[in-house]
């Protein structure tokens, strides 16, 4: 699926059919014409309409990715938020150069990490009358939160393109983002400040998030952007169910918080807002 149209789209989504996918609408023999996909609109004024019914998402399990990006299927990388006061000084530039490891953002790992913790996990998504080797999930979708973003937003992106492989298991559709030549070009082309200042978010979060509920921040270690915390949430919108996780920053320390997803907490940074223009 790309998102735009034209004989690219079409080149991608012959190579990107499961001739022998048993669960295809169609079967299809080697050699068959794959059919032409439909292109799907950018006009903004197509989608200002009553929005579909959006079930709240609940958290149906978590999952974690260590320094070396293995998995764990627990919170043992889930941060605890620690107010900063009103007015903190901090200096996101330390550590740039001597703590901080980069996770490699050459390798892409697609699905895998969903994947594994739905093999893990089968259990909780079928029914108790079939074996959870061989049962269907229930869902119509499965991807990473991040991606429906991308794929909700497109009419509003004049920006950045995407491109989608989906394919279809056992009657779920998995959404999976490749890489874009123009987004390869743009990472491979990043300046040292562009970098630099994509480290400045990471440092943030080091200073107001603490390994435990009671805990401190460590301000001085080392930042390691390979460690991830993930929730994993079910869905409904409209007749579409949903599987989909994203990874969370932090969450209140307050016990009387909300359960989650609603206790996680997006931490951003952004320049310092001085005008009304700027507000608005």
């Amino acid at each position: 699926m790309d998102r735009h149209s034209g004989s690219s789209s079409q080149r991608q989504s012959k190579r990107d059919i499961d001739f022998n996918d048993p669960y295809s609408q169609k079967r299809f023999r080697a050699g068959d014409e794959a059919p032409v996909p439909r292109s799907l609109s950018t006009r903004a004024q197509l989608y200002e309409r009553i929005f579909p019914q959006y079930r709240q998402p609940v958290e149906i399990g978590v999952f974690s990715l260590d320094s070396e990006r293995a998995f764990f299927n627990d919170s043992r990388q889930l941060r605890y938020y620690v107010d900063p006061g009103k007015k903190p000084n901090f200096n996101l530039r330390d550590g740039y150069r001597d703590r901080f490891i980069k996770r490699d953002d050459r390798v892409k790992e697609k699905l895998d990490h969903i994947l594994r913790w739905i093999v893990t996990n089968r259990a909780k998504l079928c029914s108790t009358s079939t074996s959870s080797s061989s049962c269907t999930l229930g869902l119509d979708f499965v991807t990473w939160r991040g991606h429906l973003t991308k794929l909700l937003v497109t009419p509003y992106e004049t920006q950045e393109g995407w491109l989608l492989a989906v394919s279809k298991f056992r009657g779920t559709l998995y959404l999976s983002e490749v890489e874009t030549e123009a987004a390869q070009v743009n990472r491979e082309n990043r300046t040292e400040r562009h970098e630099e200042m994509m480290y400045w978010g990471y440092k943030f979060e080091q200073y107001i998030c603490a390994d435990d509920v009671n805990g401190v921040p460590d301000r001085g270690g080392v930042v390691n952007t390979n460690e991830a915390f993930c929730t994993v949430v079910q869905t409904r919108l409209a007749d579409h169910k949903l599987l989909f996780s994203g990874e969370v920053d932090c969450r209140e320390k307050d016990p009387r918080a909300p359960p989650a997803p609603a206790c996680y907490i997006e931490l951003k940074t952004s320049a310092e807002i001085c005008t009304p223009k700027q507000r608005s």
